[in-house]
């Protein structure tokens, strides 16, 4: 694989650091922290330049990209610590593309790609692994609607999100739903989360009734297609933090005087940001051929998921561990940007399962061969 971009994948990233910085900086962001999920200047020029619908179907207004162009995209939005449902919206409307039924992909997904309304996902059940064993919301049909009773939690950006793509538990298995916000029996609650820089939300579904139409094509094997593309792009958002993070320290480093010397200059020192970068150029090999590998449907795409997301998640705790202890007193500072990255890193690493989850899937994966 060749894991130079392209020139316009080039451009899509230097396009979306420079938005970014001009209009997602921290000092932006502080001030949002326990505000709406959207900063709304950013979502509109975002919007402007086409990242809501970079994944969505040209027939629907979208640019028609792949996983490789998203994980770009969250890349950017890692490293920035950004707000917003970007990437919730981005992975409904893969799933809309891929399984939804025609009338719903043209109901929502030109919606979807002009900004003018997002979505979101709500997998994840309280004390419930991020696995499809872990889905306990009950469905049952009444005539031509489907009925939804459960708990969902961790659903990001829940709060203003137009829809809901609710994985529940049908009798053929895990089976996804697309839920109107304003359907009766939809409840939300703010949830108090380890990292501050996005929203999450816990979303009650009581006797919630969908029409059949909006039941997505597929079972299980679609909804586990889902959570590892879902996985590639929390690697591509960790992988972002992590090599902002490197920056960071490496300029501490240079800039910080001990013993009449800069810090950098000390054995110790460079060996580890030589490990930082190390697991950082990791991260990135896995997270982009998984991203490849998904979108050219290759056989080992399951299990090249697996890997990214297990690699991302140890690595993400290591690198925030010696950027803090680099950075000394200073990075355990609020005022200090640092520890912002070190929450999104962590937090990352458990979204859509953490590192032992994906190993032991990948376990199962490659024991028949």
């Amino acid at each position: 694989m060749d894991f130079e971009p392209s020139g316009e994948q080039a451009m899509l990233r230097a396009t979306s650091r420079r938005l970014l910085a001009d209009h997602a900086p921290l000092d932006v962001a502080r001030k949002g922290f326990d505000g709406d999920d959207v900063e709304p200047a950013l979502w509109r020029r975002a919007a402007d330049l086409g990242w809501p619908g970079l994944g969505v179907p040209e027939e629907h207004g979208g640019a028609g990209q792949g996983l490789v162009e998203l994980s770009l995209l969250a890349e950017e939005i890692g490293r920035a610590l950004a707000r917003g449902p970007f990437l919730p919206t981005a992975l409904v409307g893969r799933a809309l593309a891929l399984h939804g039924p025609a009338r719903v992909q043209a109901e929502v997904l030109p919606a979807l790609a002009e900004g003018g309304a997002w979505a979101t996902w709500a997998f994840a059940e309280p004390r419930s692994p991020w696995t499809l064993d872990g889905v306990h919301t009950r469905v049952r049909t009444d005539g031509d609607s489907v009925v939804l009773d459960g708990v969902k939690t961790a659903v990001q950006d829940a709060g203003g999100a137009r829809w809901l793509l609710v994985t529940a538990r049908d009798p053929d298995g895990p089976a996804s739903f697309l839920v109107d916000r304003d359907t009766a029996g939809v409840a939300f609650r703010r949830l108090r989360f380890l990292d501050p820089t996005r929203a999450f939300y816990e979303v009650r579904l009581d006797g919630v009734r969908v029409p059949l139409e909006r039941r997505l094509r597929g079972g299980p094997a679609e909804v586990q297609r889902l959570l590892d593309d879902a996985s590639v792009l929390l690697s591509a958002d960790v992988l972002g933090a992590m090599d902002r993070m490197l920056e960071m320290t490496v300029e501490y480093m240079k800039q910080r005087v001990q013993f009449g010397r800069p810090l950098g200059t000390f054995q110790a020192v460079k060996h580890k940001c030589a490990r930082m970068a190390m697991l950082v150029h990791g991260a990135r090999a896995a997270t982009y051929h998984a991203a490849m590998a998904a979108d050219a449907a290759t056989p080992d795409a399951a299990r090249a998921a697996c890997v990214a997301a297990s690699f991302s998640g140890d690595a993400a705790a290591t690198v925030a561990g010696e950027a803090l202890q680099l950075h000394g007193g200073i990075g355990f500072t609020w005022e200090h940007d640092l520890h912002l990255y070190l929450r999104r890193a962590n937090a990352d690493a458990v979204l859509y399962g953490d590192a032992a989850t994906h190993r032991d899937r990948l376990c199962d994966l490659v024991r028949p061969a």
